[in-house]
């Protein structure tokens, strides 16, 4: 692994994730509680013993360069170790920005030399998942690959948002399919790519395109050796709300394949504006908690059912969540009910609410590709007024206040700008 740097992708706008992804990258929204997304790569990095990383960031990268830090949590920083964030070199051209994944690393490549690197890791930091790559660079090394991409099967219904490959008997991949409408295999890229540096070196001074899945993987098929590295676990691409949701509900499904103990995943606990860690969770003699997840710092007074609770997290007395996950410092008054619903940061929930009623037939106004699935999405400090009654596919745009809501009809599928 001393050869080998890792590059991690970390600058998705997240647009499918709608307002989750306003205010941060992809890779920093909130998971299982008191984690981050990227934490689960991260955490495979620093289990893999990869020592040096690169964060390729774009988007909104505030919160996330807050939160990674210098790699301390993930025992990523020491004379030996290192993790750097990578923005753009942002100048006064449209092209100063990365135009696609191999742009990006074709951009940070120095980074790389400094350490003598023979081989590049290249990862997305938006996937649940635990992997040790050491196994996959070994098979890398055997196969005397110049590319080798970790691919497992997936639904059929989700091919078209994935890179499809074929392979031979040898595990070499002949052919390859970006994104197809309708495929002809369900054997998907996951993202995860072993370079041979030289080979980079080669297809970057020959500019042979500027994103793996769409230029580079098609161009190496015809002129390297390419493998796939075939992995079997549990893995989940959270890109889109309602994969957000069932992720965080796999938690708490002993079944699911997702143990986030056995994982050993690493986060940094420290949070803005926070001095020390958080207190015990409180909970009153008529709290009940089933099947759910409960952070540090909480007060529970009601009902939680299969749930995932973030630190800071407040639910007043004859309240019930349910089949929701509820972000760091939501307030949750009295006699409200929540069904279903994603709930970010710092939302105000006044009593006697009633959110995620109804069928959930009519998928969202505004957003129709993104909320249709029964889910009710409330955004970062929004608050909502008393006795509302919010139905499924509802989104409440971050900022919303009670003036947000005077004079409108909530029907089903309504959007609530501030």
């Amino acid at each position: 692994m001393r050869n080998t740097v890792a590059f991690l992708l970390a600058g998705g706008m997240g647009s499918r994730l709608n307002i989750l992804g306003w205010m941060r990258a992809k890779p920093a929204v909130p998971f299982g509680g008191s984690f981050r997304i990227i934490d689960f790569t991260l955490s495979n990095i620093a289990q893999s013993g990869i020592r040096q990383v690169g964060i390729l960031t774009q988007y909104q990268p505030y919160s996330l360069m807050q939160h990674i830090s210098r790699g301390e949590a993930w025992n990523l920083y020491g004379r030996t170790r290192a993790v750097k964030t990578l923005p753009p070199s942002t100048g006064i051209n449209a092209q100063d920005w990365y135009r696609g994944t191999a742009d990006a690393v074709a951009q940070n490549m120095s980074f790389a030399r400094r350490f003598n690197a023979k081989r590049l890791m290249v990862l997305s930091g938006d996937h649940i998942y635990r992997m040790n790559y050491g196994p996959m660079i070994e098979f890398h090394k055997e196969m005397q690959a110049d590319v080798t991409i970790a691919m497992m099967n997936v639904p059929w219904e989700e091919t078209r948002h994935f890179g499809i490959g074929f392979i031979d008997d040898k595990k070499r991949i002949v052919d390859w399919e970006e994104k197809p409408v309708k495929a002809r295999n369900n054997l998907a890229s996951m993202g995860i790519y072993v370079f041979n540096m030289e080979y980079l070196d080669y297809l970057f001074a020959n500019e042979v395109g500027h994103d793996f899945g769409k230029h580079i993987i098609p161009y190496a098929l015809e002129h390297a050796k390419v493998y796939a590295y075939l992995f079997k676990g549990y893995w989940a691409d959270v890109g889109t709300l309602r994969a957000l949701w069932k992720s965080n509900m796999d938690i708490l499904d002993p079944n699911s394949g997702l143990n986030l103990a056995e994982w050993q995943v690493r986060t940094n606990l420290e949070e803005e504006d926070m001095t020390a860690d958080r207190p015990p969770s409180r909970f009153g003699v008529n709290a009940s908690i089933q099947n759910s997840l409960i952070s540090p710092g909480c007060r529970i007074d009601g009902t939680v059912i299969n749930s995932i609770v973030s630190p800071g997290v407040v639910i007043q007395k004859n309240s019930l969540v349910k089949d929701s996950v509820v972000m760091h410092n939501s307030v949750i008054e009295v006699d409200v009910e929540i069904n279903e619903a994603i709930l970010d940061k710092r939302v105000h929930v006044a009593q006697g609410c009633k959110i995620g009623i109804g069928d959930g037939s009519v998928p969202n106004q505004a957003y129709p590709d993104h909320v249709y699935t029964g889910l009710t999405i409330l955004g970062k400090d929004s608050v909502i007024p008393e006795n509302t009654l919010l139905y499924r596919n509802s989104i409440i745009a971050p900022l919303a206040t009670h003036t947000s809501f005077a004079n409108i009809d909530l029907n089903p599928g309504i959007y609530i700008e501030p």
